[in-house]
């Protein structure tokens, strides 16, 4: 059995070199990691994250970077997943997936960079609006709160901050 090979003088040297080098590789890793992290909603993508949360209550988002309400309302979410802990919130932008980076940075700004969150990946959104609700034409902000029971209310519009909490109550208990 021999001894590994000593370190040659150049992988020396290149230590101090490579440390800094490699960390600022990880740092401009997480500008990609964000972008990443908005899973693509295609056909099919509304049916899969209802029937992972089949008997659990949740919050289905729809929104955009140009609608002043949705701003608001990811707001409002974002103060409530700190209040409600339990709080499960799945967030659908209607953009796409080109807009990524400035999607990830308003999802930072509400601090929802740990939320579920979708965008919009097929250029036909009809086929996308209808899968995720027949009745809904686009308007937005577009809210659906789905009970535990697995009912579901459609809200069009600003949602209303003491509704939400009291659907919250609702469904997941008080405050902690």
């Amino acid at each position: 059995r021999t001894a590994p090979a000593p370190y040659s003088r150049t992988d020396q040297t290149m230590k101090p070199v490579l440390r800094p080098l490699a960390l600022v590789l990880c740092l401009l890793g997480v500008l990609p990691a964000q972008a990443e992290a908005l899973r693509p909603f295609v056909a099919g993508s509304a049916q899969a994250l209802r029937a992972a949360r089949a008997d659990r209550p949740f919050v289905l988002a729809l929104w955009s970077l140009t609608c002043s309400h949705c701003q608001e309302e990811l707001a409002l979410l974002g103060r409530l997943r700190v209040k409600y802990p339990a709080l499960d919130v799945v967030l659908v932008s209607t953009d796409a997936p080109e807009d990524a980076a400035a999607l990830g940075a308003t999802l930072a700004r509400h601090g929802l960079t740990r939320t579920e969150a979708w965008v919009f990946a097929d250029p036909f959104t009809e086929i996308l609006r209808q899968e995720i609700d027949p009745r809904w034409s686009g308007e937005l902000p577009r809210t659906y709160l789905h009970n535990r029971d697995r009912s579901v209310r459609a809200v069009s519009g600003r949602l209303p901050p003491e509704k939400l909490e009291r659907w919250i109550a609702e469904q997941y208990g008080p405050a902690r």
